[in-house]
């Protein structure tokens, strides 16, 4: 169970990276400006690169002999844990920012507490991508006080974005019970408890944004069941296409 367990929490954190490292790759091209254009697809490679860390300790600690590319390529999407906050379509670029900001705090947070853990692979994994999203996170605040505190249409579209991804950040930190016991064996932190710090900062930084803390509604969740929104399967459908069109490449 442990075992099991585990893997399926790495596999959580790689997926969680993987995916919104495609998000995105989307802006590729496609960005506002050319220097955007380059940080954000740098950004996707941290998070890439962190996710491939990821995939392969979950392919380690299943002991089945998949590696981060089968991991990555051949799991059907029932399969994949990633939140689905990190899945949600990039919208415009105020949509993309506020989701890039969230989601930035989140780790900032998860991988500090993850540099505790008692299995060295995962903390030295950890400490390393700490680093990494403290960039991150400078970078998508700086760009949150330009379009909040910039125009009204800037603010408005801000605004839009935090409401609608809002109710993808109930299963932030969320630890299921066989989590638990990853808990009590000091695998993982007690990481529940980091959401209430996470959801004060958030708070306090919408206020000094002057954004709106979006009432609660009806939260969506499901990433640990596999349970996703339509936009998961479409994403895995370009992901996933050379190697399942041409099985066995190699990079």
């Amino acid at each position: 169970m442990s075992n099991t367990a585990f893997t399926q929490f790495l596999l959580h954190v790689a997926d969680s990276q993987l995916i919104l490292s495609h998000r995105l790759a989307e802006w590729c091209g496609h960005a506002p400006e050319l220097e955007l254009d380059i940080a954000l697809a740098n950004i996707g490679l941290d998070l890439l690169g962190q996710a491939r860390t990821a995939l392969s300790l979950a392919g380690e600690i299943e002991g089945l002999g998949r590696n981060e590319d089968k991991l990555a390529y051949f799991r059907t999407e029932r399969e994949y844990r990633n939140l689905l906050l990190c899945e949600q379509p990039n919208g415009d670029f105020a949509q993309t920012i506020v989701r890039q900001w969230l989601m930035d705090h989140y780790h900032a947070l998860l991988f500090a507490a993850l540099s505790n853990s008692s299995y060295a692979p995962l903390s030295a994994f950890a400490i390393k991508s700490l680093k990494e999203v403290k960039y991150h996170l400078r970078f998508s605040t700086a760009w949150m006080e330009r379009l909040s505190l910039g125009t009204a249409e800037a603010h408005a579209k801000t605004q839009a974005g935090l409401n609608q991804l809002w109710r993808f950040t109930e299963e932030l930190y969320v630890l299921t019970a066989d989590e638990q016991l990853l808990v009590e064996a000091g695998l993982i932190p007690q990481l529940d408890i980091l959401k209430a710090k996470w959801l004060d900062t958030v708070e306090a930084e919408l206020s000094r944004m002057q954004l709106n803390l979006p009432e609660d509604g009806a939260y969506r969740s499901g990433a640990k069941q596999g349970l996703h929104t339509e936009h998961l399967g479409f994403i895995l459908a370009e992901l996933q296409y050379m190697q399942r069109a041409y099985p066995n490449m190699t990079w």
